[in-house]
């Protein structure tokens, strides 16, 4: 065989081989307001144009048969910032609740939201609860928004939980489990996070669903999250589908 040939087999054998897809996807969606002010634009207009990339995120989880997609809407910190800007994105959060309904129900995603709910405006509430009653049978894509949440704060609701339950003879000691805790958390019904990626490139997880990213993997972009695109999303699953997932074990033949 010539040297410069090379065995069809062989090459084959090269190509690495792509694992599943991630059942689970969750995003920081960090950015908006940097891009905007970068642009000589108010923050509040770089949240009006990451609702086109939300948009685009949950379309490509429907086709490409993703189980659940969370993103991190507004963070229990989150209300630190400027009143002006709090009250646009709860205007902005109300509407995408009445004007992607249709595309939701188009789609068959099912919407769950997790957090708190008791500083949220009523009227969000109102078409929150709406969406999600009009949702629930869709099979598709779980479509979870993370709106006034915070990890330790679940945590700490998952903790007092149980020792309700524990006072109340439901459940005994011995018992509490991490299977127990996770019974506790909002995100009792998914699967843990298998793909976290952050936009906007700050290397942190911000109290972002603590629990479930234990084992996963991380993909942190630069680009921020008005500009996100489809190509990227792809680019992060199809990584994630590269690396060797050991879970504290070894590789097979290690």
């Amino acid at each position: 065989m010539n040297a410069k040939e090379s065995n069809p087999a062989d090459s084959a054998d090269s190509v690495p081989k792509l694992g599943p897809l991630p059942d689970h996807i969750a995003i920081i969606m960090d950015g908006n307001g940097r891009w905007a002010q970068s642009r000589g634009m108010p923050r509040i207009e770089g949240h009006r144009r990451g609702v086109d990339t939300v948009r685009m995120v949950s379309e490509t989880c429907t086709e490409l048969g993703i189980e659940a997609l969370t993103l991190y809407c507004l963070s229990s910190e989150n209300w630190k910032r400027p009143q002006q800007e709090l009250d646009f994105l709860m205007e902005l959060l109300e509407r995408y609740l009445v004007e992607e309904r249709p595309l939701i129900m188009e789609q068959q995603l099912r919407l769950q939201v997790i957090g708190r709910r008791d500083r949220l405006p009523d009227s969000v509430i109102k078409e929150m609860n709406e969406t999600i009653r009009l949702s629930a049978g869709n099979p598709g894509t779980k479509l979870v928004l993370a709106i006034d949440y915070g990890g330790r704060d679940e945590i700490t609701r998952a903790a007092k939980q149980l020792c309700d339950d524990v006072q109340a003879g439901r459940l005994g000691r011995d018992e509490i489990d991490e299977q127990a805790i996770n019974d506790r958390l909002y995100t009792h019904n998914l699967p843990d996070v298998d793909l976290m990626i952050r936009t906007g490139g700050e290397m942190r997880v911000s109290n972002f669903l603590l629990w479930q990213l234990s084992y996963a993997e991380l993909w942190v972009t630069e680009t921020c999250w008005p500009e996100f695109p489809r190509s990227e999303l792809e680019r992060a699953i199809e990584n994630f589908r590269s690396r060797d997932r050991r879970f504290g074990g070894l590789s097979v033949g290690q």
